[in-house]
């Protein structure tokens, strides 16, 4: 993270945590009280991102991942599908990873 982006976040944090509304311009005046210099375009971006995003919910996942892999859904053991459904999994394509090389390849070794 850059010094903008952690001097932005603060500032957000500090302004919704006194319950202030968070515009560019409130986060631009912190970040100056504060003796930093961000760029310009930083305030304006967090502003933006408060206006779209809960930051109690922000701030409760941080360690939250992002999206996951899709899995497909199928039926515990024991029970039938409905009739006329199908379940054709989709098949995963094996891809081929580059072979590493050791250092018998090399024809020396690094403890010879």
């Amino acid at each position: 993270m850059s010094l903008g982006e952690i001097a932005c976040s603060y500032a957000c944090m500090i302004l919704h945590d006194d319950g202030i509304a968070i515009t560019a311009d409130k986060i631009a005046q912190l970040v100056k009280a504060s003796n930093l210099t961000v760029e310009s375009y930083w305030p304006s971006l967090f502003a933006k991102l408060v206006e779209k995003r809960n930051i109690d919910d922000l701030i409760m996942n941080v360690g939250a991942g992002g999206g996951g892999a899709a899995t497909a859904a199928t039926a515990p053991a024991g029970v039938s599908a409905p009739a006329g459904a199908t379940t054709a999994a989709p098949q995963e394509e094996k891809k081929e990873e580059p072979k590493e090389e050791s250092d018998d390849d090399m024809g020396f070794s690094l403890f010879d």
